[in-house]
């Protein structure tokens, strides 16, 4: 059974390398890639040659290639000291045609060019653009080089940094933090120190906890491993597509918070989040005035949930009804094939089926409206009522397809061998559906639970879209609208993920219902 599990799960890891790869073949290399400034205000306002660096930039943020500005490599030349900041400031007086660069100016230029063009790059020299014998707006002279991504490249650094584990080699050795080292306390500071909550704090980690208690599910936590889905660039500017899933939507909860420096007030300032951000207390009073280090990057707490929560909680009562509703009627119009119910019954799958999902969701939708149903989700202020129309949305199409294939599986079953046995053995009716046509025919559906339970997590498209639910799978809808690359490979990464762990969990659940069932490749 291990060796088989194994297997599956590495035969899974290669499926989502292939997806993944597929997905990103699609939006980096036959995608218009200047679509992601469709809704970028700062592209709107810049101009000329500005606007040709910003574009680029941005394509290395997003991912599409890597991209060298001549000012930038200056930089990096006076850090590791191969260049005087005095000669730098010289090198960075770009004349406005190549032909009027002269001396230093003339050696770092061709010195960059020579380089990049040896590594494969494209070098590019924009001329600065003049009105009326002045530079325009944004029109200074630029040079820079990129060069595009290959699609290995590209997924080698994604699936190479999914996963970090936290150390106190985070921060740049040449940092002057004090000790690096992890503290053990059993009254964290994040209290007052006065209430007994166990924590592990870092120094020269990335995160100031990396293990704490709060009073928010599941009241442990932990930021020593992390796992990266991306980045976004849009929908949730700057976070990984893992957190924007997890973290609290909704307006700011304030609390009493003591912060590190002893001052108390009113703030949602989240400290358990707190993440390093080097030189961010000396350049602010009031982050002095709060905490002792550079540990001053935090999240805000919200009172709203966060969109997996959302999801999940609508996947998972609409799953609940569906089995609830879906198995007892499968089995009733098994049992009375051709009868009222099973007609009635057939002509409900049928209509789920031929009607395409969108038209019965605005249909339960309307109907729901005049009901006086909430059709719509509030955060903040939320109540019970505005599951119920996402739920039935949801439940509805799952009973049809319970319905459809308990049937089909049970009269499979009652034209089998065993059962014509088990009536000539003087077995009632009852006892054979109960006891083996229904045990036989609900394996096939059992294998289907944790498919059911972990896709509750990946949210429902088309349903969350309607109702304008904040979960994951409005999220998606939400990526593909502003061209958030990052966003759509790390929610088709997570789908690939549950979909792999549900049909292993399912293989396992179909061998406990049923021993008959076995993974091992040994002949018996």
């Amino acid at each position: 059974m291990a060796k088989y599990i194994l297997k599956r799960f590495l035969h899974g890891l290669i499926s989502i390398v292939i997806v993944v790869a597929i997905v990103m073949m699609l939006i980096y290399s036959l995608l218009d890639r200047t679509t992601i400034f469709a809704e970028d205000e700062v592209y709107r306002k810049l101009q000329n040659n500005a606007r040709t660096t910003y574009t680029y930039r941005r394509w290395q943020d997003y991912g599409y290639l890597h991209y060298v500005n001549y000012n930038d490599w200056l930089n990096e030349q006076v850090r590791e000291g191969k260049l005087d900041p005095e000669t730098k400031d010289e090198a960075t007086d770009l004349g406005r045609k190549p032909e009027d660069d002269e001396g230093v100016v003339a050696q770092y230029v061709k010195e960059f060019t020579d380089y990049y063009e040896s590594q494969g790059y494209k070098v590019e020299r924009l001329k600065a653009v003049t009105s009326r014998r002045k530079v325009a707006a944004g029109g200074q002279a630029e040079l820079f080089a990129h060069k595009d991504r290959p699609l290995v490249s590209r997924l080698w650094r994604y699936f190479s940094s999914i996963v970090t584990i936290d150390t106190i080699h985070y921060v740049d050795e040449d940092v002057d933090i004090g000790k690096r080292e992890l503290t053990f306390t059993t009254h964290d500071p994040v209290y007052g120190g006065e209430k007994f909550s166990p924590a592990i704090m870092g120094n020269g980690t990335k995160h100031k906890y990396l293990l704490y208690f709060d009073d928010k599910f599941p009241y442990l936590h932990q930021n020593l491993i992390t796992i990266n889905l991306g980045t976004s660039y849009s929908v949730n500017k700057d976070h990984d597509v893992l957190e924007t899933m997890l973290q609290s939507q909704g307006s700011y909860v304030t609390r009493p918070t003591v912060f590190p420096s002893g001052h108390v007030e009113e703030s949602a300032d989240d400290l358990h989040t707190a993440i390093y951000l080097e030189g961010s207390l000396a350049g602010s009073e009031l982050l002095q005035s709060r905490f002792e280090d550079d540990y001053t990057n935090v999240l805000t707490r919200r009172g709203g949930r966060s969109k997996v929560a959302f999801s999940f909680s609508i996947g998972i009562l609409a799953s609940i009804m569906a089995y609830a509703l879906g198995l007892p009627l499968g089995v009733f119009m098994a049992r009375h094939k051709d009868g009222i119910v099973d007609k009635l019954g057939t002509f409900y799958i049928v209509f789920i089926m031929a009607v395409p999902s969108l038209a019965y969701i605005f249909l339960f939708k309307a109907i729901g409206g005049s009901m006086g149903l909430p059709t719509t989700f509030d955060v903040n202020n939320g109540t019970a009522l505005m599951y119920v129309l996402p739920i039935v949305s949801l439940a509805l199409p799952s009973v049809a397809n319970l319905m459809k294939w308990l049937r089909r599986y049970m009269i499979d079953q009652m034209n089998s061998d065993y059962v014509k046995f088990a009536r000539s053995g003087g077995l009632s009716e009852n006892e054979i559906f109960a006891k083996h046509i229904l045990k036989n025919a609900a394996i096939p559906i059992v294998h289907g639970i944790p498919a059911t339970i972990l896709g509750a997590l990946t949210g429902a498209i088309i349903t969350e879209r309607v109702y304008v639910v904040p979960g994951t799978g409005n999220l998606l809808t939400q990526a593909i609208n502003f061209y958030d690359n990052g966003v759509i490979v790390g929610v088709a990464m997570f789908y690939g993920m549950l979909s792999v762990v549900a049909i292993i969990l399912g293989d396992v659940l179909m061998s406990v219902v049923d021993p008959r069932i076995s993974f091992s490749s040994e002949s018996r």
